[in-house]
């Protein structure tokens, strides 16, 4: 693969693409697949942690195409490019999942942190069922132990960018995942 553009003077180092359009498109296609089997009938609700789920979120459900309600969480546990150990909810749920089957969809599982912020959410609100969804997973930086019931890819410890995911709220616009070197 081609190397991206560089990320920018506050974080210096080039793009290299490590997940490719097509790889992501087929592994959303293999996730929807059991996830629609997994609901189907199923009243359920799916809970995307907002900003970085949103392709993934759109491409998924796409896939998925079941009914299902939807809800976001806007969260913010980073500075930059580093975790800063604190979960900030900035807006939370807003529909009534008591007694609903629940999916919480995620652009990354790095730390745990947010993950479980966001499981806690949903859980003070008693959903019937609650599975997770995460695109990518970082388990070398797990604080929290969690195992996502769906997961896209496992990936090394490495800063990454694209598909929603960003750096300083760019990047997010590159159809690729992308490591920051």
């Amino acid at each position: 693969m081609k190397k991206g553009p560089r990320i920018s003077e506050e974080h210096p180092g080039a793009l290299h693409p490590i997940i490719t359009g097509d790889r992501i498109a087929e592994r959303v296609a293999e996730l929807a697949t059991r996830i629609r089997s997994d609901y189907e009938g199923k009243d359920f609700t799916i809970v995307a942690v907002m900003k970085g789920a949103i392709f993934f979120l759109v491409d998924l459900l796409r896939r998925i195409d079941l009914p299902a309600r939807l809800d976001v969480v806007h969260v913010s546990s980073y500075a930059g490019a580093e975790s800063s150990g604190a979960v900030e909810v900035l807006s939370g749920i807003t529909l009534d999942i008591r007694n609903r089957d629940v999916l919480i969809v995620d652009d990354i599982l790095d730390t745990g942190l947010t993950l479980r912020r966001v499981i806690d959410e949903v859980n003070d609100r008693n959903p019937r069922s609650l599975k997770t969804c995460v695109l990518l997973s970082k388990r070398r930086r797990r604080e929290v132990e969690i195992q996502p019931d769906y997961c896209g890819f496992e990936i090394a410890d490495r800063y990454v960018v694209g598909y929603g995911l960003d750096h300083n709220d760019r990047y997010r616009h590159l159809p690729y995942v992308a490591a920051a070197e």
